[in-house]
C-alpha cells in the first residue's frame, strides 16, 4: 500500500483524474476498477490475516463494482464470501457489469442483503455508495448502513464510507462507520474535513498506477501537514549559537484567577527552543511564576508599563488568560498598536471579534467557538465548512488562520490551506490552545516566517499530543506534552 500522498481533493476533481486516465490515457476503467479490488483484498490480508468469512456489501455503480472485484479475489483465496446486493447485481452497467459477471464465472452468487449474514462475518465490506453521493442516504440504503453499525463488526470502507461527503467530510444521513478506508486514485478533503476521522478509521491508498501527468491542473483544495517540515525549518543549531540567536517572546495575559493559561504558554515557548521568554501579567499573578525561573515575569498595572518589553520582544503572544476587564483592553489595545509579529488567542480573539481589524504580521489561533465570533456566525456553521471557515478568517483578518479542531487548519491566503491530521481526543482539554500557542510563538521567534511557523507549531503540538498519550486519552493534560514538544523540534537528535 502506498504512504499517503499530501494533496486532498473535490470529488469532482477526482471524477476528472479518473477520466482522463481512461480517455487520454488509454488506462481502461475495468484495470483500474481490477487494481481497486486488489488493493482492498491486499489490506484486508494485512489487517485481519484470519478473517475467513466477509460480507461484502454492495449498492449501485462503480463502488459495487470494486467490491465484487474483491469478492472475486477472496473467492480465490479459499475465503467464504456472502456477497449482499442492495440493488439488482443484473442491473449492474459498465465496468460493474463486467466485475459481476468475472465473480459469477469464478462461482460467486449474489443474494439479497440480511442481517444474518452480517453476523455470521469476520469483516464486512462497504461497496454500497462512493464519491458521488449529492443528497442524504435514505431507504433501503440507510437501513443497510445502520445495521452494519450495529452489528459491531470490524468495516472496510472502499474509496470513503458510505454516507460521508467526500467534499466536506460531513455524514449525510445514514453513514457507515469504517474501521479503514481505502481511497483510490487521490484523495478526498472530505476523509480528514469535518467529521471524517470519525466515519474514516485508519485511511489507506491505492494510486491504481494512474500516470502522474493526470494530476496535472488539479489544483488541491487542501493538503496535509508533513513531518519533514519540521528539519526543514529547525535545522542543527551553530555550535557557536547563543540565546540571542532565538528570538525573545513576550506572553500579554494571565489576567485575575488565569495565570496558568500564561504559564503553560511561556513554557511551550521556552520547549520550543526560544532564546528568552519573558511574561507581563497582573501583579497579583507573579507569585504563581515562580515555579518556572526560566520565565522573565514583569507585573503590570497599566499599558505604559509594557513599552519597555515590547520594545525587546521579537514576538508578542497576546491573549492566554488575559479576561475581559478594563485592564485587558488596556493592553489589548497597546499591544495591537505595535509593529511586531503576534500570535493572538483567547481573549485576544475575543478582543479581535468586538474590535475588528487587519494584519499582515500576525497568527491567529481560534477555536471553532471564537471562530464564530470573528465571522459573526455560530459553530455549527463553522463546522459545517471548516475549510470555507478558515479561508474567511484569512481573508477578513489576514496575516496566518489557524482553525483549530479536529484536523487543524492552517491558512496563510498564499498557497494551499494545510491540515493536519495528527492529534487524538484526550486533546480536548483546558490550556492545551495555550501550548499550541506558545509552541508557534517560540518557533516564530527562532525563524521569523509566519506561514511555516504556524504549519510546523500545529505539526509539533499534535504530534506531542500523540506521544503523550501513550498511556491512554484520557486524563491527558496540557502539560504532559511539554516534553515530547522538545523531542520533535530536535528532529536531528
Amino acid at each position: 500500500m502506498q504512504r499517503l500522498p499530501k494533496n486532498l481533493y473535490l470529488a469532482g476533481q477526482v471524477r476528472e483524474f479518473d477520466r482522463r486516465a481512461i480517455e487520454d490515457h488509454a488506462l481502461p476503467g475495468y484495470t483500474l476498477m481490477t487494481r481497486a479490488g486488489e488493493a482492498v483484498f491486499a489490506v484486508i490480508r494485512e489487517r485481519w490475516p484470519a478473517a475467513g468469512t466477509l460480507a461484502i456489501v454492495c449498492g449501485a455503480g462503480n463502488n459495487a463494482g470494486d467490491g465484487l472485484v474483491v469478492a472475486r479475489l477472496a473467492l480465490a483465496a479459499g475465503l467464504s464470501v456472502h456477497l449482499l446486493s442492495l440493488r439488482p447485481v443484473e442491473k449492474l452497467a459498465g465496468d460493474a457489469a463486467k466485475a459481476w459477471q468475472d465473480f459469477k464465472a469464478a462461482g460467486g452468487e449474489a443474494v439479497e442483503f440480511s442481517a444474518a449474514l452480517l453476523a455470521g462475518a469476520d469483516i464486512v465490506v462497504d461497496g454500497i455508495l462512493g464519491t458521488g453521493l449529492d443528497r442524504p442516504v435514505g431507504g433501503a440504503f440507510a437501513k443497510a448502513i445502520a445495521t452494519i453499525n450495529a452489528q459491531g463488526k470490524p468495516v472496510l470502507a472502499l474509496d470513503i464510507p458510505s454516507g460521508l461527503s467526500a467534499d466536506t467530510g460531513l455524514p449525510m444521513g445514514a453513514t457507515i462507520e469504517a474501521a479503514a478506508t481505502v481511497s483510490f486514485v487521490a484523495l478526498k478533503a472530505g476523509l480528514f474535513l469535518g467529521q471524517g476521522a470519525a466515519f474514516c478509521g485508519e485511511i489507506f491508498f491505492a494510486g491504481l498506477e494512474v500516470p502522474d501527468v493526470v494530476y496535472d491542473d488539479g489544483d488541491p483544495v487542501v493538503e496535509l501537514l508533513q513531518k519533514n517540515e519540521i528539519p526543514a525549518l529547525l535545522p542543527p543549531r551553530a555550535k557557536t549559537a547563543h540565546k540571542g540567536n532565538f528570538g525573545h517572546v513576550l506572553i500579554v495575559g494571565g489576567g485575575p484567577g488565569m495565570p496558568g493559561a500564561a504559564c503553560l504558554a511561556g513554557e511551550a515557548a521556552l520547549r520550543s527552543g526560544a532564546g528568552l521568554v519573558s511574561v507581563a501579567t497582573h501583579p497579583g499573578q507573579l507569585d504563581f511564576f515562580a515555579s518556572r525561573p526560566e520565565l522573565m515575569c514583569r507585573g503590570i498595572d497599566e499599558p505604559g508599563q509594557l513599552a519597555a518589553l515590547l520594545e525587546k520582544a521579537d514576538v508578542v503572544v497576546l491573549g492566554p488568560g488575559l479576561g475581559q476587564s478594563d485592564w485587558a483592553r488596556a493592553l489589548w489595545d497597546a499591544v495591537v498598536a505595535i509593529d511586531r509579529p503576534l500570535v493572538i488567542d483567547a481573549d485576544g480573539l475575543n478582543w479581535l471579534a468586538q474590535f475588528p481589524a487587519r494584519s499582515k504580521n500576525w497568527i491567529l489561533t481560534p477555536h471553532p467557538g471564537e471562530a464564530a465570533r470573528l465571522l459573526d456566525t455560530d459553530g455549527k456553521t463553522i463546522q459545517a465548512d471548516r475549510l470555507a471557515a478558515v479561508g474567511s478568517l484569512q481573508r477578513k483578518y489576514g496575516g496566518v488562520a489557524v482553525l483549530k479542531g479536529a484536523g487543524t487548519l492552517v491558512s496563510d491566503g498564499n498557497g494551499t490551506p494545510a491540515l493536519c491530521r495528527f492529534g487524538n481526543p484526550g486533546m480536548a482539554v483546558p490550556g492545551m490552545g495555550d501550548v499550541l500557542t506558545g509552541l508557534i510563538a517560540g518557533l516564530l521567534a527562532q525563524t521569523r516566517d509566519l506561514a511555516r511557523s504556524a504549519r510546523v507549531g500545529v505539526l509539533v503540538h499534535a504530534l506531542a499530543g500523540d506521544e503523550a498519550s501513550g498511556d491512554g486519552e484520557r486524563g491527558l493534560v496540557a502539560g504532559d506534552l511539554m516534553a515530547w514538544i522538545r523531542k520533535w523540534v530536535n528532529p536531528e537528535v
